[in-house]
């Protein structure tokens, strides 16, 4: 039985879609001329239905076991799933359908910030992950065409180059100064009964109502202990990314009625005015705008209105050469992009020169297709040798005898008198692996058939945009 197509198979009845047949009558649409509603009234008030047929939830279990992820307060991980609805599939469909389904706490989860601190993601269980996908799926279809075309996160055909891509245009066309606005804990401030009544202006079937309330109020799980959570979405299920969008969207129209000219990512914000003046006006009347009506908080601190070069937009800024804009690489990602290179090549980490190439050709890989759009060149000639660098130091540490070194040298072409020579020097392995010994004979194109890739060779190969 092929996994993608688990719910025609076993776990769930197969005649089961959108439209239930024989086995499920009670729950067929009467005629229209019977109910006096037309097609669309029927469909939105059978929502539900849509979200469980089986064609919507094999979709949604691609997904999430295409995206992985951790374990839940259950500890069931992802290739436990379908073992679980292949047993539970049915019994779990028509507790949803009936209203009674209660989802689990989500598991709370610190990571680190790139500019400090913490955020907090909260893990649902892989069931209710399932359940989220499959829910903002639909109601994706419901919602994304109303959304702003200045809104670019987590939106099927949008993107962060998109978004980048908008920026620049606004600056050149005027917007020389930046409205940087800093939502504080957005995903933990979220004002329940604000973000449902904006879900209702479109969603009338009360059962999806329901379930979308109970996945806010499902509370979190915090040493052992359940806590219950009156605000907010956790970030980290599969349903926040929509609801956030949903609740920002208001921001959105708000600032398309005042004429502003924005960028908006998730809760990453920006503002295009021309001059300073202007911006200190828009932050104070965006900023009374968001706290008064949207529930939410504007962290005064992080938000500024600044030159877009000295500002931050989504791991990118901003400069204008002959009129046109530019964008180069902010310095916080590069150090964050150097911090996980770090934890790879950690001599602490105990793990092999096989494992670390894997994880840096993925990291650099990621990492150049993302800021690819960016003046990086130089960025990246810089980082390879430094990246180089850390690689033969953990060559060098893992050679640890000296008889070993010395071999190691030798075959590599040094001579064995130099070699032994080099071998019993008592230097770092940092100090040794910038030596000219190291560079010699671990050189660049050494490294390349080892099969560590060059970040300066993949911006080449990229297309920019």
């Amino acid at each position: 039985m092929k996994a993608d197509n688990f719910i025609n198979k076993e776990g769930w009845p197969q005649n089961e879609g959108v439209e239930p047949r024989d086995n499920a009558g009670a729950l067929s649409n009467p005629a229209a001329s019977e109910s006096g509603k037309d097609d669309s009234e029927r469909k939105a008030e059978r929502l539900l239905e849509e979200i469980v047929s089986r064609e919507n939830l094999n979709l949604a279990y691609k997904r999430v076991k295409a995206n992985g992820g951790s374990h839940g307060v259950d500890g069931m991980t992802t290739e436990e799933l379908l073992p679980y609805l292949k047993q539970h599939g049915a019994a779990l469909r028509q507790s949803i359908l009936e209203g009674v389904y209660t989802p689990q706490a989500v598991r709370r989860v610190e990571i680190p910030k790139p500019d400090g601190g913490t955020r907090q993601l909260g893990i649902p269980t892989v069931v209710d992950r399932l359940i989220q996908q499959a829910t903002a799926q639909t109601l994706n279809s419901v919602f994304d065409k109303c959304f702003s075309a200045n809104s670019y996160g987590f939106r099927p055909g949008k993107s962060a180059h998109m978004a980048i891509k908008a920026a620049r245009s606004h600056i050149e066309a005027g917007g020389r100064w930046v409205v940087d606005l800093d939502l504080e804990k957005f995903f933990d401030h979220v004002n329940h009964d604000k973000l449902m009544s904006l879900v209702a202006r479109k969603v009338t079937d009360k059962r999806v109502l329901k379930l979308i309330r109970k996945y806010l109020e499902s509370g979190v799980l915090m040493k052992g202990i359940k806590v219950n959570n009156e605000e907010g979405t956790p970030q980290g299920g599969p349903l926040s990314p929509l609801l956030a969008n949903i609740m920002l969207d208001e921001l959105d129209k708000e600032l398309e009625s005042r004429g502003h000219k924005f960028c908006r990512y998730a809760d990453d914000c920006n503002i295009y005015v021309a001059s300073m003046k202007a911006g200190a006006r828009v932050m104070e009347g965006i900023t009374r705008y968001i706290e008064n009506d949207l529930k939410l908080k504007v962290n005064r601190k992080k938000s500024a209105v600044d030159r877009p070069i000295r500002r931050k937009f989504l791991g990118f800024s901003f400069y204008i050469t002959k009129g046109k804009a530019r964008n180069f690489v902010h310095f916080k990602s590069i150090q964050r992009f150097k911090e996980k290179v770090r934890e790879i090549t950690s001599g602490s980490n105990g793990r092999g020169m096989e494992w670390r190439r894997d994880k840096l050709t993925r990291l650099i890989t990621g990492w150049v297709n993302y800021f690819r759009i960016a003046d990086m060149k130089y960025n990246a000639r810089e980082l390879d040798g430094w990246i180089r660098r850390r690689i033969r130091m953990c060559y060098w540490k893992q050679w640890k005898k000296i008889r070993t070194k010395r071999d190691k040298l030798v075959r590599l072409g040094l001579d064995t008198s130099k070699a032994r020579e080099y071998a019993n020097i008592r230097r770092g392995a940092w100090n040794i692996a910038g030596s000219i010994v190291l560079k010699q004979t671990l050189t660049n194109e050494c490294l390349e058939k080892l099969g560590f890739p060059s970040l300066s060779k993949r911006l080449s190969l990229a297309v920019e945009l």
